[in-house]
């Protein structure tokens, strides 16, 4: 692996571009929000995380288990059972996107508004 050089998210060409990519993607904020609470098997996350397909499921905890956020915890027992939980890394990852996540649901009245104002000059004008 090469030495890297001081990591830019402005430079078109910085692997921190994908990282960031990752961890707000829809899905991405999701999985870290739901595993600060605890750690959970697939099915339970699935149901935890409304409308994720078991598809992008399974990708995004791929993408991110690559990107050492979550630790997958397969147990040699039948019938299988996988744990997905955070890693110290995926932890921090995770309170910084839920703070975003948090500080959306709080200002949504705002959005709207701002919206509502936005579409009634567009329609006027």
């Amino acid at each position: 692996m090469g030495v890297m050089r001081n990591p830019d998210v402005n430079d078109a060409m910085c692997p921190s571009r994908l990282v960031l990519e990752h961890v707000t993607s829809r899905w991405g904020v999701l999985v870290l929000a739901a595993l600060l609470e605890r750690s959970y098997r697939f099915s339970e996350l699935r149901r935890a995380i409304g409308g994720v397909s078991e598809k992008m499921l399974a990708q995004t905890l791929q993408t991110l288990e690559r990107d050492g956020f979550v630790h997958r915890d397969a147990k040699p027992v039948i019938p299988p059972r996988v744990d997905y939980s955070l890693t110290a890394l995926g932890r921090e990852a995770g309170e910084q996107v839920w703070a975003l996540a948090r500080w959306t649901e709080a200002r949504m009245t705002d959005v709207l508004t701002a919206r509502e104002r936005y579409d009634e000059v567009r329609a006027s004008g």
